[in-house]
């Protein structure tokens, strides 16, 4: 006993035929124009400052771990460079998650860069010690010190 799926789509189809777009997708109203075109004027304010704080944020620790001030080979200071490399890389996503919501063309490719630089980061120090990056000098294949 199998339904015929094509008929049941058919069904589907007519019913959404039939019903209006503005039945289906109802329009956002304000009570008065003046009160649209304030929450208008006030998401356009709070936006542009919240998105630019975000990217200011994740930018600042972007370049700040250029300056680490301990080495990565091994051990709590490494620990902490891939603690530091993973929040890059999550307020990097945090930052392209406010951008889409608020249509920000600029910041939103600005926070994926600095998302993927927190995984680069991460990853120049993860994968020689996992075995798929041949270990060096500077990223043994171990992750505490002897």
């Amino acid at each position: 006993m199998s339904k015929n799926w094509e008929d049941e789509m058919k069904k589907i189809d007519k019913q959404l035929e039939s019903i209006s777009d503005e039945a289906l997708l109802p329009a956002k109203t304000a009570a008065t124009p003046a009160a649209r075109a304030d929450a208008v004027a006030k998401q356009a304010s709070t936006t542009t400052l919240g998105v630019a704080l975000r990217l200011v944020l994740t930018l600042a620790l972007g370049i700040g771990i250029l300056f680490w001030p301990y080495g990565t080979r091994c051990g709590l200071p490494l620990f902490g460079f891939l603690a530091s490399a993973g929040l890059i890389t999550v307020s990097g996503i945090w930052s392209a998650i406010w951008t889409w919501r608020h249509r920000s063309g600029r910041g939103h490719v600005a926070a994926l860069v600095l998302a993927l630089w927190g995984a680069l980061l991460a990853a120049n120090e993860v994968l020689p010690r996992i075995g798929y990056a041949t270990p060096s000098e500077a990223h043994p294949a171990v992750w505490l010190c002897e």
